[in-house]
């Protein structure tokens, strides 16, 4: 059996590459995707070579382009958040992941993939889902879910029974972290009681709010399309936009936050996230969508979204409805030009200027002066209409009352 592992080169991933060579006596092929997660994804190479995969069965790609620009973008024309603050940084990494490793087995006639996801969470779904709607004949390995190495203690006995590498970089963060270029996430830990307060140890990229420095800064974005294009007038890939607007967000602080979520499987769970150039680039977005596009459009936007978000979080990616959704939010973004200017400060971002060549904002209909495009009392008639089942039950009612 021919199987495409989704490998980090840690100690998971790395028992899960052995403990595949020797339950199912697998050529396991390596798929590792860096999605600007920050590590030296090189190291993997060397780990895969040294358990014994030929280096033609090795495979590492950089995909922070095709990320940001084929899911994180479309994610961010709807705007969309899950139970009103998850911005969805791991949600829309997995079927990136997943597609790609669909790819590499068609690539070299593999006939089953594996993960590393636990039973207990959100990304075996998200993972298997992808797999399943790319290719519904394949065979999914979930180690997590056939073996007994439930502890870090019997994950550390096996790979030094069988020999596996594991590189100790001191001490061992108590945190459960992922990492991609949109964010980073935290559980685990005293993260396990809600009650108590994140140390500010845990926070990897941003500086506390409250040491941000005490001058704000002002940037401005360009839009097209409804993606960022440019920064302060430069011109930028998705992944620069997204890296330049990461940058900004750790220097002021902004983009942490504190959440107990509903997972996919039924149970809660509390993550702390960092996700600064995402909370920036979500303010912009509403912000040039405020002047570009129509009141109806707007709310039935915001009345989907949640749908929507609730689809990535799931693992519905490659849905059929998901992508209806997302071809009638793309049909709201082709006016969503222009340019918006942001202000940062201590953790905030906050808009303080919009402006578009589509902008349907008009100072004659909108000032609060004098002017001759709009008759104020055709507003009597109006009200009057919408009153209209108001009045008649008021009048029915108090006739039959009397």
């Amino acid at each position: 059996m021919k199987v495409v592992l989704a490998y980090s080169g840690g100690l998971d991933t790395s028992v899960i590459l052995k403990w595949l060579q020797d339950k199912y006596n697998a050529e396991v092929v390596t798929f590792t995707a860096d999605i600007g997660q920050g590590e030296e994804v090189e190291i993997a190479r060397e780990k895969a070579l040294k358990l014994g995969v030929k280096p033609e069965n090795i495979f590492i790609e950089d995909l922070k382009e095709e990320f940001v620009r084929d899911y994180v973008y479309p994610m961010f024309r709807a705007n969309a958040i899950y139970e009103g603050e998850y911005l969805l940084g791991t949600s829309i990494a997995r079927p990136l992941i997943s597609k790609r490793q669909i790819e590499i087995a068609n690539q070299v006639g593999a006939t089953a993939v594996a993960h590393g996801a636990t039973g207990k969470g959100n990304d075996q779904v998200r993972f298997e889902l992808g797999y399943y709607a790319l290719r519904p004949d394949i065979k999914v390995i979930a180690p997590w879910r056939e073996w007994d190495l439930n502890s870090r203690e019997k994950l550390l006995a096996y790979a030094e029974k069988h020999g596996i590498p594991i590189e100790k970089h001191g001490q061992k963060s108590p945190y459960s972290m992922d990492a991609n270029l949109l964010h980073i996430s935290y559980e685990g830990g005293i993260l396990e009681d809600p009650w108590a307060e994140p140390e500010e140890s845990m926070w990897r990229w941003s500086v506390a709010p409250e040491k941000a420095p005490d001058k704000p800064e002002y940037i401005e974005v360009d839009f097209e399309k409804g993606d960022i294009i440019a920064i302060n007038g430069s011109e930028m890939t998705p992944a620069q936009v997204l890296a330049t607007l990461n940058e900004y967000g750790n220097k002021h602080g902004i983009g942490r936050i504190d959440i107990v979520e509903n997972r996919f499987v039924g149970m809660k769970s509390r993550g702390c996230y960092e996700t600064p150039g995402g909370t920036i680039m979500l303010k912009a977005h509403r912000a040039i969508e405020s002047i570009t596009i129509d009141k109806g459009e707007a709310h039935l936007k915001d009345e989907i979204m949640p749908k929507y978000a609730e689809l990535i979080y799931n693992g519905f990616w490659f849905a059929p409805e998901r992508k209806a959704l997302q071809e009638l939010i793309n049909s709201t973004q082709k006016n969503v030009n222009g340019t918006v200017r942001l202000k940062l400060y201590k953790g905030s971002v906050s808009v303080v200027g919009r402006k578009s060549p589509n902008s349907l904002f008009s100072p004659e209909f909108a000032t609060f002066e004098e002017d001759t495009v709009y008759n104020q009392k055709d507003a009597e008639g109006f009200i009057k209409i919408n009153a209209l089942r108001f009045i008649i039950e008021g009048y029915v009612r108090g006739k039959n009352n009397k």
